[in-house]
């Protein structure tokens, strides 16, 4: 009867560890600009769009025993509306004026081109994980074109499986670095201008 209650025991614990080892995770990072921008418009309207030109929804896995089960994703709907709001954001502080259908006016378009998570798929424990994102720019004013690609990646070492809350802030440090160096281009700025 003990042999037959220790072991129920072992199985329940097992199982409720095996069960919440390695969950899916839906973040909800939260962009920031982290530089100053120099101003070099004059007010002028500008059109900001941003859009989801991923693939898919999900960043990878979190690797581990059972990666199948670690899928990490960000939602379109609730990463665009905060991606909008700082490119806006960082439209003012170039020294423009964002607005939603001005004729004839120039046209930014930021695409979230990728966003990923990669841990090793071989480790039972998940010790390290590479995130990047990448965002391309399209500029469009009268007859000139620019368009630029932006990326920001960060190799991540753990003591143990990262928490919702640890990818999230580690997802928002390098879409906010990516976007940062979006907007740093100074030649953005330049087309938006002319």
């Amino acid at each position: 009867m003990l042999q037959r209650l220790l072991f129920g025991l072992i199985a329940v614990a097992s199982l409720s560890l095996v069960g919440c080892a390695h969950s899916p995770q839906q973040l909800s990072p939260q962009p920031k600009l982290t530089a100053q921008l120099a101003p070099v418009g004059h007010g002028q309207p500008v059109v900001v769009k941003v859009v989801d030109g991923r693939a898919s929804q999900s960043l990878g896995t979190r690797g581990g025993m059972y990666p199948e089960t670690s899928t990490i994703s960000v939602s379109g709907n609730d990463v665009l509306p905060k991606l909008q709001a700082q490119a806006e954001a960082a439209v003012r502080l170039l020294g423009f004026t964002p607005t939603a259908n001005a004729y004839n006016a120039p046209q930014l378009t930021v695409t979230l081109a990728e966003l990923k998570y990669q841990s090793p798929k071989d480790n039972l424990y998940v010790t390290e994980a590479t995130i990047g994102a990448t965002f391309r720019a399209d500029v469009a004013n009268a007859n000139r074109r620019y368009s630029g690609r932006y990326g920001a990646s960060l190799d991540q070492r753990f003591g143990m499986a990262p928490n919702q809350e640890t990818n999230t802030k580690l997802v928002s440090d390098v879409l906010s670095d990516a976007l940062t160096r979006l907007f740093k281009d100074p030649t953005i700025g330049q087309v938006l201008g002319e």
